[in-house]
């Protein structure tokens, strides 16, 4: 074997591991000590899981705040919150150790219940674009493609109809690019005057995507039932929104 050959080789095996180091995707499920937890959780990450896999990515899954460290997070290139819920972590160390990640250019995606993790942190809710009110009964309504040439929409029918919890959501940051709307003329709901009453007139983001403080951040509020993470369309949503993170195609 030519010394030029070892040498070329060395250099395509350093290359292809700083590749796969670099195309990591976390998987975060964290829920905190009170409030509801998802029983979809299981059936999100296998998708996830496989929609990485089909898409030569490695993946971590993690329940564990611990895993928020500049050094360990260096491995990822994009986070994925999915179905968390309430506190997201336990300490303020990991907390910066997140927005870090966020303003050196990590990616991040959220999914349904993501937008009610971590409450009480302004910072959050920004970087997600938006903080969960409440949901009426999970039902079917229609959904508005607003942005129907983005790589998570275009195949979508419009409307689309689906079943879902239609998240009510506020503090919406002005940056998002909305995706997706829920037509509230489809929606049972008797506390509809409460919030969003006429907020949104009959129209309310349910879906977007924005780059944040360096980052780069995906959202979809859909996501609520187990049976959702075998559906075609959800699934091409959720890996077009996940590669878009990234700045993928």
């Amino acid at each position: 074997m030519s010394k030029l050959f070892t040498a070329l080789l060395t250099i395509c095996i350093v290359l292809g591991l700083y590749i796969s180091a670099s195309s990591q995707v976390l998987i975060y499920t964290k829920n905190g000590k009170d409030g509801y937890i998802h029983d979809n959780i299981d059936a999100s990450v296998k998708a996830l899981q496989k929609l990485c896999k089909q898409n030569n990515l490695t993946s971590d899954v993690s329940d564990d705040p611990a895993v928020f460290t500049d050094e360990n997070l260096k491995k990822y290139k994009t986070l994925v919150f999915s179905n968390s819920n309430n506190e997201g972590f336990d300490t303020d160390e990991q907390r910066q150790a997140f927005v870090r990640f966020i303003r050196n250019g990590g990616g991040f995606m959220g999914i349904h219940s993501a937008c009610a993790s971590e409450r009480d942190w302004p910072w959050f809710h920004e970087m997600v674009g938006g903080l969960f009110v409440r949901h009426p009964k999970l039902q079917s309504f229609d959904i508005k493609i607003v942005d129907a040439d983005h790589p998570s929409t275009y195949f979508l029918p419009d409307p689309w109809k689906w079943e879902d919890e239609c998240y009510y959501i506020h503090h919406l940051n002005p940056d998002i690019h909305v995706l997706l709307a829920a037509d509230l003329t489809t929606i049972t709901d008797d506390k509809r005057s409460e919030y969003p009453g006429e907020t949104w007139g009959d129209y309310i983001p349910i879906a977007w995507c924005h780059e944040f403080d360096g980052g780069r951040q995906f959202f979809t509020a859909l996501g609520h039932k187990i049976e959702y993470y075998d559906d075609p369309l959800f699934l091409k949503h959720l890996e077009a929104g996940m590669l878009w993170s990234m700045k993928k195609k």
